[in-house]
């Protein structure tokens, strides 16, 4: 399922519906898979909606950024480990970070990173005798200055879901990117808060979409955001289903794909700082993501528990202070 842009949960339980059902199969999974995260982040998003801007929900929020940092830092590591090999790689994940903060397109930078390795492994030939480069293009698909309606929240997620390779935490950087910092329909403090909303639900954390649609246009909003982020997976693996075996045989791929997953990776990196700026604010959030690392660590405990934990965390130092 890696050959496949989105989420990989996902696309895994979709891949299965399709081969055991064909593109009925493919629809149920779909439906049965996404509907019980969709639900409860359409609940939590009306709730925030209604007392997030309480000063009760002010400290539970407090509580709860840190811990997400710390979740995201987690996923970070143990995805680094397996894609991240060797002073090449490396080089090239902490190039994407330093062009990220330049400025540089996030798409322009993941597709480039992969182009980067096909040019090294395989030689300028396989790169002109590919169609990869291509990709790059999607870099130019310019959002600056959109008037906000649902058709451009319909394809500003549609975006999303279709460059988005790896982890699901790469979607991250692109509405830190787009959303917060090129068009102004969310602030990162909202975008924090979807992250934490969507550790608290079952199911993929592209209901992250759910969410921030609901925020910014109710239950249209939510609906066409979900809409517009999983209907990617959906056509690819319906399209790929018959291609994977021979992209998994293809060298050029798997060197794209490669520099792909340490590009999202840096991206992955670049934006975890961004918002951890936002969310560690002072002493007393400082040593909530510690504890919060410490438990990951240490005791293996659970995105959900850590969560519950932060927020219970910043109940409490409401109370003292």
């Amino acid at each position: 399922t890696n050959v496949i842009p989105g989420p990989n949960s996902t696309e895994m339980m979709l891949h299965l519906g399709y081969v055991r059902g064909g593109w009925r199969g493919l629809l149920l999974a779909g439906v049965c898979f996404v509907s019980p995260a969709v639900v409860s982040v359409l609940i939590l998003a009306w709730l925030y909606v209604q007392y997030g801007s309480t000063p009760a929900a002010d400290w539970l929020l407090y509580g709860i950024k840190p811990v997400v940092i710390v979740i995201i830092l987690g996923a970070l590591w143990k995805l680094g480990q397996k894609a991240v090999r060797g002073v090449g790689m490396v080089a090239l994940g902490m190039g994407v970070v330093a062009l990220y903060f330049l400025g540089v397109n996030e798409i322009g930078l993941m597709f480039g990173a992969g182009l980067l390795v096909v040019l090294a492994r395989e030689g300028l030939g396989a790169l002109e005798a590919s169609r990869m480069p291509a990709l790059v293009g999607l870099g130019g698909w310019a959002t600056a200055g959109l008037s906000f309606s649902l058709g451009a929240l319909f394809l500003q997620f549609l975006k999303v879901g279709a460059v988005l390779y790896g982890s699901g935490y790469v979607l991250l950087a692109f509405l830190q990117g787009d959303l917060v910092e090129r068009l102004g329909w969310l602030t990162q403090q909202q975008l924090i808060d979807a992250v934490a909303v969507g550790q608290l639900t079952p199911g993929p954390l592209f209901t992250t979409a759910t969410f921030i649609g609901y925020i910014l246009a109710g239950l249209p909003g939510a609906l066409v955001a979900t809409a517009g982020i999983f209907l990617p997976s959906l056509l690819f693996v319906l399209v790929s289903n018959p291609l994977i075996p021979r992209i998994r045989e293809s060298k050029v791929a798997g060197a794209f794909l490669d520099g792909v997953n340490v590009g999202a990776l840096g991206l992955m990196a670049a934006v975890t700082w961004t918002l951890g700026r936002a969310a560690i604010v002072d002493l007393p959030s400082l040593l909530l993501m510690a504890g919060a690392g410490i438990l990951m660590l240490r005791f293996n405990v659970s995105s959900f528990w850590l969560v519950l934990s932060g927020a219970s965390a910043g109940y409490l130092v409401s109370v003292l202070i």
